[in-house]
Parts: C-alpha cells; structure tokens; sequence
C-alpha cells in the first residue's frame, strides 16, 4: 500500500489495472494520474493493487473517507478472484455509508455489486471523446456547480451497464450509451467515461490495443481522429469529481482555487 499525504481526510485508491510503462514514466502510475486530478493540501492518499489481490483489511475501512475505483482490462461481468472479492468489498462498503467513485469498469463494477447488470456493449468500442447530456435535475451539491447540460469526456470501453441497480438514478447519458453516470442514494456516484485521462494516455492505450488486437488499426484511426474533434472538460470533470467525493464544491477564481462546503446528496 502506497501513501501520499500527511494529515486531514483520508481516500483510498482501488487500483484495478497495472500500469503501462509510459504512465509510469510520465504520471507515476494510474494512482499519480488519480491524485493529480483530486488531491488537496493535507489529504492521506493509498492506493490498494486489487487487480493484484491487495485488498484494505475490514479493520481499515473506517480510517477512510471515501474511495475511488479505476479502470480495467478486465471484464466487470467477469468471474476473475479479485473481481469477485471486490464485489463483496464494495457491498461492505455500501453498508457503511462510505463515499464511493466509479470510474469505468469502476462505474461498472459498482453496477454489478448494487444488483445491475453489466455486458457487452451491443454497439461495440466507444474510443475518442465524446459529448454526454447531464441530467436537468442533477442532485445537490453537483447542481451548485453550474455545469453547462454537455460535457466532453474521454471514452475508452467496450462493456457497459445494461441494466441499473434498483434504487439507483440516471445523472447523464449519450447517444451511444444509456448510463454514462449513476448515483446510488448519497454515497455512490459511477461515470462511465475517463475524466482523469488525458489525449496522450488515451492515444497510448489505442495504441496497445492495436498491439493486442483488442482493436483493428481502422477503429484506432478513426478514435484518434474523433478524439481531435473535442477537447475534454478536464477542469469541469474535475471539480464534479471533487464535490461528490468531499460534499465540497472547487472553483478558480483570478487562478486562486476556493475550497466551499456544499450540502450533501
């Protein structure tokens, strides 16, 4: 378990993928890409390997104020060990209120642990950036954010949610996919696309799938070239993320960041 941080609040990092030798080089590892986008001054941050079987103990989940789950090459409707003692982990941690962020298989993993369904996508990759419509009435406190309706996002899946959890609520959705974003109750929020990554993480990930023959060179031409139709809203994605995770909103004004408490879900 790796550490960053020193004092305040403290957030757990599910990491359900290793990391590629260029995230290495350039962002530490996914968990450098993850603390880079939500990190503030005085916040613990550890990360747990649980694609590799390393797993908080039951005794540490109450040291925690929230957690966040990554993505994957692996499948969330799969049988694998660690997928399945995830499952069970994210059920406890259902039970206890904690605060939860799903990104990618994390928001699919979050699906299927709450009773969804997950699959295949009937209409195959989503690769690029694609623009997804948030939901008019979308819970405090991400309604004090202001958002515009659309947001761009880097999209990088072939699974999806087919079929939500009872009690759980659409937020945003996209011409390709029906639940881009969901939230259970209070304390649980699933984003379907990327808000962490950049272009040059995506590009390197089509590139290896290409490498992998996950994808036809043609797919990964076309992503690359759909990808440079947009940019994605980093700085909205982020401070979305932020004010789920802490019930706090993050804004920029003349360049200072100013930290507000807003309510909670």
């Amino acid at each position: 378990m790796e550490k960053m941080g020193v004092s305040g609040k403290r957030f757990g990092v599910l990491l359900c993928a290793d990391d590629s030798d260029y995230v290495k080089k350039m962002y530490g590892g996914y968990f450098g890409v993850f603390v880079k986008m939500l990190e503030e001054d005085g916040e613990i941050w550890d990360v747990y390997k649980v694609a590799r079987g390393e797993f908080p103990k039951d005794d540490e989940l109450v040291l925690y104020d929230g957690f966040v789950i990554t993505g994957s090459c692996s499948d969330a409707h799969g049988n694998d060990t660690w997928v399945s003692q995830l499952v069970n982990l994210l059920k406890k941690l259902n039970k206890m209120n904690k605060k939860i962020l799903g990104i990618c298989f994390g928001h699919q993993i979050l699906g299927r642990a709450l009773g969804g369904k997950v699959t295949r996508s009937p209409t195959g990759w989503d690769l690029g950036v694609r623009k997804i419509t948030l939901s008019s009435s979308l819970p405090s406190p991400l309604s004090s954010l202001q958002l515009p309706s659309r947001l761009s996002i880097i999209k990088c899946h072939r699974d999806e949610i087919r079929e939500l959890p009872a009690k759980a609520e659409v937020i945003a959705k996209s011409d390709k996919t029906g639940i881009e974003m969901f939230r259970y109750g209070d304390h649980i929020m699933g984003i379907q696309g990327h808000p962490e990554y950049s272009k040059d993480i995506l590009f390197n990930i089509i590139d290896r799938l290409i490498q992998r023959n996950f994808i036809t060179e043609n797919l990964a031409v076309k992503a690359k070239e759909k990808a440079g139709m947009w940019e994605p809203d980093k700085e909205a994605w982020k401070r979305l993320c932020i004010t789920f995770l802490k019930g706090r909103s993050c804004e920029r004004k003349n360049g200072i960041e100013n930290i507000s408490i807003g309510g909670i879900f």
